[in-house]
């Protein structure tokens, strides 16, 4: 005989009604749009207030301090080595600092913060100037010696895209280098290698002056042009037998536009914070040279001109007043300290030069 009898057991609810049992136990109700509001209000203010901390630029860090974290004890005066580990110690901060890599963000607060990209990106071409130096004079004894196998690892890795978010994301290149330059390290301060050099020479050190001479030079020239002005054009000044490609006119009106000035103030701020590191190094590891030719007060002052450039900006804006007018020009101010700089660096390569 069929049992008749009627299942009573309870029916599992399905998402639809558990979602409204949520609704209705913790929920006022038919305030959704008022709870959706407030969670966008608290979400808004929690970013802005990390936009406002993320863009507060790292402090300068001593650079024996980060050397004698990076090397055994008692081998911080091997040549070379706070030199490598002020590098180390520069892009190690870069990547660490609150925030930190913001340049590739693709969510906010990093998406649209604007100044501490382009800091950051100052002190990246900075450090890929250094690597690239590491990589083809300063571990080389001669232009047909051979280039040291972890700095031919590491160096490439520097140069990686900025702004790869993804599949590999900038940092994790950025990381891989630094592997590579402190196995570097370590082999230069092993006793027991030899495979492992840093030549501190004049016309090694002359190189590398070199490329910064060109990156400030480039700077100084962008933070001018904020104000706009009419250039005549001195391409081909110097030799009269001189071509180039594409014919150019002979005056020309060079302007920053007016969207990217803080970026170019930004990207030259974090550029001179980056070579105020690398110079008290070379300060150290370059002694002997620099006492030879008696240039250690040149450096000294370049780097004097470049703090100048890290003085704090009180204006909430980065101000382009015109000529003497009653605003300020930050950009101007900035590139008068790189120019000094610049300058200064011009005739420390002249000193080294001489015999």
């Amino acid at each position: 005989m069929a049992d008749d009898t009627l299942d009573v057991t309870p029916k599992k609810p399905g998402l639809r009604q558990r979602l409204q049992n949520f609704a209705d136990d913790y929920l006022p109700r038919g305030n959704w749009l008022r709870f959706l509001g407030v969670l966008l209000a608290i979400y808004a203010v929690i970013v802005i207030i990390l936009g406002f901390v993320w863009s507060v630029a790292p402090s300068e860090f001593d650079v024996k301090v980060k050397t004698a974290e990076l090397v055994p004890a008692g081998r911080s005066d091997v040549t070379g080595a706070v030199t490598t580990a002020t590098l180390i110690g520069v892009v190690d901060t870069l990547l660490d600092k609150r925030g930190g890599f913001l340049y590739n963000d693709r969510m906010p607060p990093g998406l649209y913060l604007d100044n501490m990209p382009h800091w950051e990106y100052g002190v990246l071409i900075q450090s890929r100037d250094l690597g690239r130096a590491f990589r083809e004079v300063l571990s080389r004894s001669q232009s047909q010696s051979k280039e040291d196998p972890d700095l031919a690892l590491g160096e490439p890795r520097l140069n990686f895209q900025t702004d790869s978010w993804l599949l590999p994301p900038s940092e994790s290149e950025y990381r891989k280098g630094l592997k590579y330059f402190r196995n570097y390290l370590e082999r230069l301060v092993d006793e027991e290698q030899a495979d492992a050099q840093f030549y501190a020479r004049a016309d090694n050190l002359r190189e590398w002056l070199t490329t910064v001479n060109s990156r400030l030079g480039s700077l100084s020239q962008r933070l001018v042009a904020s104000v706009g002005q009419r250039r005549l054009n001195t391409d081909l000044a110097g030799d009269a037998s001189a071509t180039q490609s594409t014919a150019a006119p002979g005056e020309m009106e060079v302007r920053t536009p007016w969207t990217e000035i803080d970026d170019v103030f930004y990207e030259a701020r974090g550029s001179a914070w980056a070579l105020i590191h690398f110079l008290r190094a070379v300060e150290i590891d370059f002694a002997e040279i620099l006492e030879k030719k008696n240039a250690r007060v040149s450096v000294q002052q370049i780097i004097r001109e470049l703090e100048g450039t890290q003085a704090i900006v009180w204006s909430p804006f980065i101000l382009n007043g015109t000529g003497f007018g009653l605003l300020a020009n930050h950009s101007l101010v900035m590139a008068s300290y790189l120019a000094r700089a610049n300058a200064a660096i011009i005739d420390l390569r002249d000193l080294l030069a001489q015999g």
